[in-house]
């Protein structure tokens, strides 16, 4: 393969629901698309955010001529900051997005050392031999584009995350027509995403969720709670404008909803009259019915506004039994779990609860397109080749059925993993290459420091606890002086184990003994045949595998 050939990968997002990063490169021209977090499960204990590794982009950084941003939703958005510090180029977003973007930079101390360009449907830039348009599509989020890239083999097409809404509560349509347009000059590769293609039909509309919402405050007699994702402007507006039906007040409760309302008024998003908003505390002051509450916590964070006012813990408001409570979004996969035990807390409150995205009382549609959204895409761009993105495995598969079924050709369908690289030359499309890729790890204020040795060492401690082995040593003749004490926390109740605890004491000695006999010194050697000989005995009475710290102490 010669240098200029068209690349296509990803370094987050396929395989995986989150962390969307891709590039596409022609020659020394490389575009990246997105850069965004996931958050962790429960196995990932302490951690707070998982975004891409970016170590093969910053090998080839004098190469990288923009990020451009599809929309502003933190699997999109979510690991900019921490890639800024490694990678400082250029970022092209709309303006929305751009001012979600500027909070995180603010946040991260960033502000001013980025340059920030705005785009919108009808931009046109160029970066050495790549040329780049756009187009709107409809998604839960305001100013989503698309993005067409121009090179010397052909288009490449991204769709960004999108639906096909023809009534969207936002008025952003999806441009059809001007993805027919696009679809007729030729798209050799079409990048979609997957998100829903296991469900059958058409998204339903944003129209519905809002004439649910306007029902619910109607006939609700308490104070309204209502939680959904701070970015989801479309549902923030559905909720003002429900309020101001019912002659209700709007409190806004948790940073991120506080904060991305501001922006979006800033910046003409969402209309909410003046002197509607009120804070917390001055809620308390009026009536229930006359107050609606707009909070986080619809993914059943455990901090966020929504747990604590489950659980009774927010210390300026209360939900008292005959309140209304609507969560306006669906549970990411793997937060059910958290999601179910607010909702239950919520019903034990005594509060009346609307959850679920039915067509009758759902207050939440999905902002990704199901299968026939996914089809008609693919009609109109007529790709020659198809990469489907943004899903686990089994979406990927059944994106690439859907792609067969109107039209692509058997064949011409990749399903990657992150790292996997298509290449195109001369219209001819392989897969035959990887690059380094993985996740990187944020944890508080380090990033990448935490690996597989501290996460199990994380693990072991959390279901076994540890035992500390404390002995002291002549450092003339190496003999003991003092010890074995054994400290243990998480593994046994010291008071209830004390036959347990002078076994280990007792194996401790021997073990130091029978090394000194040998003419043994090395400390390390000493501490592993501690660590061996405890942890055997250990499980063979308690069938548990506690971390065994020895410290030896030479005076």
């Amino acid at each position: 393969m010669n240098q200029n050939r068209l690349s296509i990968f990803a370094l987050g997002g396929v395989n995986e629901i989150g962390k969307n990063m891709y590039v596409v490169q022609y020659g020394d021209d490389m575009i990246v698309i997105d850069c965004g977090g996931k958050f962790p499960d429960e196995s990932l204990l302490g951690i707070d955010l998982i975004i891409p590794d970016t170590s093969y982009l910053e090998e080839n950084k004098e190469k990288i001529r923009a990020l451009i941003v599809t929309h502003g939703h933190e699997d999109h958005i979510g690991g900019i900051p921490y890639f800024l510090k490694k990678l400082n180029v250029p970022i092209y977003a709309t303006r929305f997005t751009l001012g979600l973007i500027e909070l995180k930079l603010d946040e991260h101390r960033l502000t001013g050392d980025t340059k920030l360009v705005e785009v919108h449907a009808e931009s046109e830039l160029t970066f050495g031999e790549v040329g780049v348009s756009f187009f709107k599509v409809s998604h839960s989020i305001p100013d989503c584009l698309g993005i067409v890239l121009h090179t010397p083999e052909g288009n490449v097409v991204h769709t960004g995350d999108f639906k096909f809404d023809l009534t969207p509560a936002n008025h952003q349509h999806s441009d059809i027509h001007k993805m027919a347009e696009i679809g007729k000059k030729g798209v050799l590769v079409l990048i979609s995403e997957s998100t829903n293609a296991e469900r059958k039909g058409l998204t339903p509309s944003e129209e519905m969720v809002g004439n649910h919402m306007d029902e619910a405050f109607l006939r609700a007699d308490g104070k309204i709670f209502v939680s959904t994702f701070a970015s989801n402007v479309n549902r923030v507006q559905q909720v003002v404008d429900a309020a101001i039906k019912t002659n209700r007040k709007l409190a806004l409760v948790g940073r991120s909803m506080v904060n991305v309302v501001q922006v979006a008024m800033e910046r003409g998003y969402v209309n909410i009259p003046e002197g509607m908003i009120i804070d917390a505390r001055s809620a308390n002051e009026l009536a229930p019915e006359k107050v609606a509450v707009l909070c986080t916590g619809s993914q059943g964070e455990p901090m966020a506004a929504l747990s604590r006012l489950s659980t009774g813990n927010y210390r300026d408001m209360v939900i008292y039994p005959g309140d209304t409570v609507i969560l306006a979004a669906s549970p990411i996969p793997g937060n059910e779990k958290d999601v179910s035990r607010i909702i239950d807390n919520l019903f034990q409150l005594g509060a009346k609860v609307i959850y679920g995205s039915g067509s009758t009382t759902g207050m939440h549609v999905s902002g990704h397109g199901y299968q026939e959204d996914l089809k008609l895409m693919l009609t109109l761009m007529k790709p020659t080749y198809f990469v489907p993105i943004h899903g686990e495995y089994r979406m990927l598969h059944h994106h690439r059925l859907l792609a067969e079924s109107v039209g692509v050709e058997k064949g011409n369908t990749f399903i990657i993993k992150n790292g996997d690289v298509v290449d195109v030359e001369n219209g001819i499309a392989v897969q035959t290459r990887s690059i380094p890729n993985g996740d990187t790890y944020v944890d508080g204020v380090s990033v990448g420091d935490v690996g597989e040795i501290v996460l199990r060492d994380r693990r072991q401690l959390s279901e076994d606890g540890m035992v500390v082995i404390v002995i002291t040593l002549s450092k003339a003749d190496r003999k003991i002086i003092q010890g074995p004490d054994t400290i243990t926390r998480g593994f046994v109740y010291v008071k209830d184990s004390e036959d347990l605890i002078r076994e280990i004491n007792r194996l401790t000695k021997k073990t130091v003994n029978d090394l000194q006999a040998e003419n043994v010194r090395q400390w390390n050697v000493m501490k592993q045949s501690i660590k061996k000989s405890v942890g055997h005995y250990l499980f063979t009475q308690t069938k548990r595998k506690p971390m065994i710290l020895p410290v030896i102490i030479e005076i």
